[in-house]
């Protein structure tokens, strides 16, 4: 029995970038975020092992207060992390026991790239994720994935036993070489495969898109967040099972139930509109960071990538000089700064977006420093 596509509303609380309070996760926001979503007749939750604190804010804000069958809950395997394949199964016992959900409503193999997919064969974790769902404690399974319409297309033809599979889609990505929204879109669906979406705002840049592109969505609706552009635009695609939505503190939330919870798909007007956005942003060189923060794990000088992106961004988008150098200033302020990069490029290797983010690193030390 395949997934019942109309039983889920079209957007998904991602717990990756959650509300802190100093170093620590701020439970009691994410506690009031989980009311709201839930009291609009939302249920799709969506953590992961390798998301710190998540899981563990999951149990408390969410399980821990809630009816199990009241939400469905999402969280996943991360074979890059594990060493060898007992280090990657016990992941499934450790999430069980961080998140208290008993089962998992979808369960995915974590972040699929040309670089690591073989290590889900290597450490027979297809074969373990079917037996977790053979024996009641994953209901649906799938991948995310972050590679080229060839690979997906390989993958899906040699596992046609998957439920769901999760892709990065976004109007600014669409037809982006490197990450092809589109052509993963239009392979998923030729395997007739339901879609959960991931970077619907591409790490929150579209919710602060360049001038002429805020101009556009202004004078068409003045009242619209920048950001529901961005979800109405993935959710309005066929195929869609949600669109994770990784919202980090309450505003956010609010913002996005205003649009999602009585959704209307873009109209023929809207859709132009979104066109003639794509066409804007292709003229704008800004870093397309998503700001996963992938990179930073394994860094040895501890560089804060992705917030020294973000201030490049502000110059490189926005023409903003002054802010850029406030937000470099405050990216570095514990060290960690561009020019210490020792081009060691494990950075590279875990970048979803596969950036080449030593050579950025050069033009930030240029730019700033």
């Amino acid at each position: 029995m395949g997934i019942e596509m109309k039983d889920t509303k079209k957007l998904g609380f991602g717990l990756m970038r959650l509300p802190r309070k100093g170093i620590a996760t701020d439970v009691e926001q994410v506690k009031t975020m989980v009311d709201l979503f839930l009291d609009a007749g939302f249920t799709y939750f969506d953590t992961a092992y390798v998301y710190p604190g998540s899981e563990a804010a999951t149990k408390k804000a969410l399980v821990e207060r809630y009816p199990r069958e009241a939400f469905t809950l999402a969280t996943k395997v991360n074979a890059s992390v594990a060493l060898n394949a007992k280090m990657a199964k016990s992941q499934f016992t450790t999430s069980l026991e961080r998140t208290g959900a008993g089962y998992f409503d979808y369960y995915l193999l974590h972040a699929f790239m040309e670089n690591n997919y073989r290590k889900y064969d290597k450490f027979e974790l297809w074969d373990f994720v079917k037996e977790q769902k053979a024996n009641g404690l994953v209901k649906n399974f799938g991948f995310s994935f972050h590679a080229g319409p060839e690979l997906l297309d390989q993958i899906l033809t040699e596992h046609p036993e998957v439920d769901f599979v999760q892709l990065q889609i976004n109007y600014a990505d669409w037809e982006n070489p490197k990450v092809t929204s589109r052509a993963n879109y239009e392979v998923a669906r030729k395997h007739g495969k339901p879609i959960v979406v991931m970077e619907p705002v591409k790490g929150g840049g579209l919710a602060n898109p360049p001038k002429p592109v805020r101009e556009l969505f202004q004078e068409y609706h003045p009242d619209m967040s920048y950001a529901s552009w961005a979800i109405r635009f993935v959710a309005s695609l066929d195929g869609i099972l949600t669109v994770l939505s990784g919202m980090s503190n309450i505003a956010q939330m609010e913002d996005n139930l205003s649009y999602m919870k009585d959704f209307k798909p873009l109209n023929e007007e809207e859709q132009e509109i979104i066109r003639k956005a794509q066409v804007l942003l292709g003229q704008y060189s800004t870093i397309p960071c998503t700001a996963c923060h992938y990179c930073t794990e394994g860094c040895p000088k501890q560089i804060a990538i992705p917030d020294i992106f973000a201030a490049m961004n502000k110059q490189l988008g926005n023409g903003q000089m002054a802010e850029a150098k406030e937000a470099y200033a405050s990216a570095t302020a514990q060290g960690g700064t561009a020019s210490s990069c020792i081009g060691c490029k494990q950075c590279e290797g875990a970048c979803p977006q596969h950036l080449n983010i030593t050579e950025y690193l050069k033009q930030a030390s240029e730019m700033f420093e």
